[in-house]
């Protein structure tokens, strides 16, 4: 083998190697990407970041303070054709002490129509103190035309909030939840279905509003 074919060959081989590098580098960054969304969300869950609160798995049954905080509720739409509002504006308890609120949602079209909400609370620093032991928050949700369902929401301050220096002299914390439509894909039926399938597609169709 020449000198000159060996510098092709090895220049070859230089791009390919070059070209597996920055193949690697660009599969792992849209792995990445996608990771990204359920991680920031699991980071913000465990955290409070972001005005995340907290999920408790039970109903609290710790110490309750004899000093009162306020939760004002908050209801924002986005792109749902629903009426979305807090059923009372603002309640006050103490801190430690589980409540409940409630929402109401009425879908104002003329189909069904599927939302879903998502939270935060403000001040942020208060999130990872506001536990929610029962929400309607991440649950895909449909209501019929004219439908309204009521959404109830069961919470407490956890009483550690008076312990972290910002947090000490604060007297109110808003909830607040945005409700986002939830595309539902319907079944297109075949112009010649299956026999004994014709029946299955129009049930489905039918339950979807077709």
């Amino acid at each position: 083998m020449s000198v000159e074919t060996s510098k092709k060959a090895t220049g070859r081989n230089s791009n390919v190697i070059v070209a597996a590098v920055c193949l690697a580098f660009f599969t792992g960054m849209i792995g990445m990407a996608y990771a990204a969304v359920p991680l920031y969300k699991m980071f913000c869950q465990a955290t409070g970041y972001g005005g995340t609160t907290q999920r408790a798995e039970k109903q609290y049954a710790g110490r309750v303070l004899d000093r009162e905080i306020t939760v004002r509720f908050d209801a924002n739409i986005a792109g749902v054709p629903w009426e979305f509002q807090p059923v009372q504006r603002s309640m006050t308890m103490k801190i430690g002490e589980t409540v409940q609120a409630h929402y109401k949602a009425t879908n104002k079209f003329d189909r069904p129509v599927t939302g879903r909400a998502t939270f935060n609370v403000q001040p942020e620093l208060a999130g990872p103190y506001f536990n929610k032991v029962e929400c309607f928050c991440f649950t895909d949700t449909t209501l019929k035309p004219g439908e309204t369902l009521d959404m109830p929401v069961l919470f407490y301050v956890d009483p550690d909030i008076v312990n972290v220096p910002e947090l000490k002299d604060v007297k109110t914390i808003t909830l607040s939840y945005t409700m986002f439509p939830i595309e539902k894909t319907k079944p297109v039926a075949s112009s010649e279905p299956a026999q004994g399938n014709s029946k299955t597609i129009s049930n489905t169709e039918a339950n979807l509003g077709g």
